[in-house]
C-alpha cells in the first residue's frame, strides 16, 4: 500500500473547520502524516488547538505565500505520494480520494482537482468579480502553457514522489500562481497529468483585489511561460536569463 502524505497551507484559518477538516481526512483516507504549515500565527492558542489534532504544525513567523509553504510541507515528507489541500475545506474528503486514486493506481504522476471540468459539481458562494477572474485566468493559461486544463488554481492536487523530485527544482512562485508553475513544469517534463471533476463548494470571506491580482497573475503567467518552453527546449527562452535568480529550494 503507497503512504500518503498531506500538506495543508494555512494563512490565519479558520481554526476549528480545520480540525474537522483534518479529524475527516484521517478517519477516511488514513494518510501517513498530515502536515499543517501555519503562516504568521496569530496566537500561540491557535497553535496548540491545531497540535491537540493528529496533524504535524509547522509554523513560520512570516507570511511566506502558498506556494513556499507547500514547497516546505512537500520537502518534509517522506511518503509515496504528496497532496496539498486548501485550509477551507472546500474540497470535500470525498472528492479528496477521487484526487488520489489515480496516484494510487499507478495512472499518472500528477493528479488535478477541477472546478471547471464540465462533470465537477459546484456549489458556489463566489462574487461575479471573483468567477471572472477564475475563468479569464484558465483561459490564458490553457492558451499559453504546455499543460491544458480546465482548471489550474483549484487547491486539491496529488503527485508521486518520483514527480516532486524532477519538478522541485524548477520552482520559482511563492504564492498563488506556484500551482500554475508546477503544472507547467510537469507538463514542460512530459509527466503524465490526469484532471478530475470533484465536488466543491467556496467558501465565503475570501477577499480579491481585483487589480492587483491580474497584475500579479500576468507577470506570472509571462514568467512561467517562459519557464516551462526554456525546460522543452525553445532556444530563444533557454538563452533568456530567469525573472528570479533563485528557485524556492534556494530562497531562505
Amino acid at each position: 500500500m503507497m503512504s500518503v502524505g498531506i500538506v495543508i497551507p494555512a494563512f490565519r484559518p479558520d481554526v476549528e473547520l480545520l480540525i474537522s477538516y483534518i479529524e475527516v481526512l484521517e478517519r477516511e483516507l488514513q494518510p501517513e502524516e498530515i502536515r499543517i504549515e501555519l503562516d504568521d500565527p496569530q496566537s500561540e492558542g491557535v497553535i496548540r488547538h491545531l497540535e491537540e489534532t493528529t496533524a504535524t504544525v509547522a509554523t513560520s513567523s512570516d507570511r511566506r505565500g502558498k506556494g513556499a509553504a507547500i514547497t516546505a510541507g512537500f520537502e518534509s515528507l517522506y511518503t509515496d505520494i504528496l497532496l496539498f489541500l486548501d485550509a477551507d475545506g472546500s474540497t470535500p474528503v470525498s472528492s479528496v480520494g477521487a484526487v488520489l486514486q489515480p496516484v494510487l493506481d499507478g495512472d499518472t504522476d500528477v493528479s488535478v482537482g477541477s472546478r471547471r471540468h464540465p462533470k465537477a459539481t459546484v456549489n458556489s458562494h463566489q462574487t461575479t468579480v471573483r468567477r471572472f477572474l477564475g475563468n479569464g485566468f484558465s483561459f490564458l493559461a490553457r492558451r499559453s502553457l504546455p499543460t491544458q486544463l480546465y482548471d489550474y488554481q483549484c487547491g486539491a492536487k496529488a503527485m508521486t514522489a518520483e514527480a516532486w523530485d524532477l519538478i522541485r527544482d524548477h520552482l520559482y512562485e511563492e504564492d498563488f500562481a506556484w500551482d500554475l508553475e508546477m503544472l507547467a513544469i510537469a507538463g514542460a517534463l512530459n509527466l503524465s497529468i490526469t484532471e478530475v471533476p470533484i465536488r466543491w463548494e467556496d467558501r465565503p470571506g475570501s477577499t480579491v483585489d481585483p487589480v492587483t491580482t491580474v497584475l500579479d497573475f500576468i507577470r506570472a503567467l509571462i514568467a512561467v511561460r517562459h519557464r516551462a518552453m526554456a525546460i522543452q527546449g525553445h532556444r530563444i527562452h533557454a538563452a533568456l536569463p530567469q525573472s528570479r535568480s533563485e528557485t524556492l529550494l534556494n530562497d531562505d
